[in-house]
């Protein structure tokens, strides 16, 4: 057999060779499906196959798929915009379109220290992020990631970003209410502002809900509320990554809705465009852009295929479908059955630990023992283990950190497509069941 001239993520991995996707199944050359219950990396939203998305794309192909953005707008880019700013609500008006979360997020850096050099404020150029945090593996994204399996390889190019610790309850290793935990991290930001020096920070960065550096962890009530007065009172712009929970994953259309806190600047990618086309985007308060339409009138960043015409035709199809079919709502809903579900198997099989998380992201954290909490041995290989039974067994999870330092812990995210219904999530528990099961064979074995 010929050897494949792709370089895969694991190489010399043997991957199923997929044929087709219809909703919430995927399908290889052989017949088999699969059952997405991650939606690919958290990211096909409204499942696979969608006719109408495919439909737009096609007329978008059919008139102009590409322009390059500093000769022209398409009507597209200006109609996804709109939509944007639509769904936000708020002040977030102002939206500037690339190919990735990562990207988004390193324009997302960018912006945040040139607002301050647009006011004359050049030397507030640092970023505070969190430990246990995920940004992209682009080397800015990289260096406000915390999250240590990434960053080693090139820790020696990386910014020391990540300062403050996750809120990370289920491991919190004081004796407090979940409550008073919170207030605790949050309150690591003012020590780290005071260290550093407000006059030295440009901004603070976190994901509304901890995604794949920490399996869906969920900040206790009161804790956003605090960060977000912490980075007012010291003059800190606050950027959410919402590049996983954006457009109706957590049942809202912006995770940080849970708290009623609204970022300056938030980047968007992944459900964005539900898989069907490579975009994101870094979208702005008015408050952010007020300085540099006064000032230089440009934001040094951009991309060969940034607001292309076929991608922002596809994303405004898809959350226009998300919107048609009110997704965030119903994936709240389903996500709560779902929840409760995933919960109730904490009794049946001793090696889940936690199971937490909000809308259709949940995390599965997995222990050796639940009281203690202790993980399970290293050489186990917890993660990657689950993930292979889980294609055995025709269902697709997404890996996941876990433990207090991001390294020893395992843990998965269940994150299945926005349109699953009750009985696919019927389905989804039994295939996973088949999964734990055979991990619990592989452990009384060990």
């Amino acid at each position: 057999m010929k050897q494949s001239s792709l370089i895969k993520p694991v190489l010399g991995g043997v991957y199923p060779m997929i044929s087709h996707g219809k909703g919430i199944f995927l399908y290889d050359q052989t017949g088999k499906d699969y059952l997405d219950a991650s939606s690919g990396a958290v990211t096909a939203n409204i499942g696979h196959g969608v006719q109408e998305i495919n439909e737009a794309m096609m007329k978008q192909a059919s008139e102009v798929s590409y322009v390059y953005r500093s000769q022209f707008t398409s009507e597209a880019a200006e109609q996804l915009a709109d939509k944007i700013a639509s769904l936000t609500k708020g002040d977030l008006q102002y939206s500037f379109f690339v190919n990735s979360g990562s990207e988004a997020t390193e324009t997302a850096l960018k912006i945040a220290i040139q607002y301050w050099q647009e006011q004359n404020k050049p030397q507030k150029q640092k970023i505070i992020s969190r430990w246990m945090s995920y940004h992209g593996i682009t080397l800015g994204a990289l260096s406000m990631s915390g999250h240590p399996i990434r960053r080693e390889r090139f820790s020696t190019l990386l910014e020391s970003y990540p300062t403050i610790s996750p809120p990370y309850y289920y491991r919190c290793p004081y004796n407090v209410d979940d409550y008073t935990y919170g207030q605790m991290c949050a309150n690591e930001l003012e020590t780290a502002i005071r260290r550093i020096g407000a006059d030295q920070i440009a901004a603070f960065i976190a994901e509304p809900i901890i995604g794949a550096a920490g399996a869906a962890i969920v900040p206790p009530d009161g804790y956003w509320e605090r960060l977000k007065q912490i980075c007012v009172e010291h003059d800190i712009l606050f950027i959410a990554d919402e590049v996983m929970t954006g457009f109706g994953r957590t049942g809202k259309i912006l995770a940080s809705e849970h708290w009623g806190v609204e970022p300056d600047i938030v980047t968007f990618g992944k459900g964005m465009s539900g898989g069907y086309t490579p975009i994101a985007a870094t979208v702005m308060t008015d408050k952010v852009m007020e300085p540099i339409m006064k000032g230089s009138k440009l934001i040094i960043g951009g991309h060969t295929l940034s607001a292309n015409p076929l991608s922002c035709a596809v994303s405004l199809a898809v959350l226009n479908y998300v919107e048609k079919h009110n997704l965030a709502d119903r994936a709240a809903e389903t996500g709560a059955y779902l929840m409760k579900q995933l919960q109730a198997r904490q009794e049946r099989f001793s090696f889940i630990g936690d199971v937490r998380g909000k809308g259709l992201l949940i995390g599965i954290e997995f222990v050796q023992n639940q009281q203690t909490k202790e993980p399970l041995p290293k050489r186990i290989d917890v993660t990657n283990e689950i993930i292979k039974l889980g294609m055995q067994h025709g269902i697709i999870v997404y890996p996941a950190a876990a433990g207090l330092d991001g390294v020893t812990g395992a843990a998965i995210i269940i994150a299945p497509p926005l349109t699953i219904s009750l009985g696919e999530c019927d389905e989804l528990l039994s295939r996973l069941d088949q999964v734990f099961y055979a991990f619990r064979a592989k452990l009384a074995r060990e």
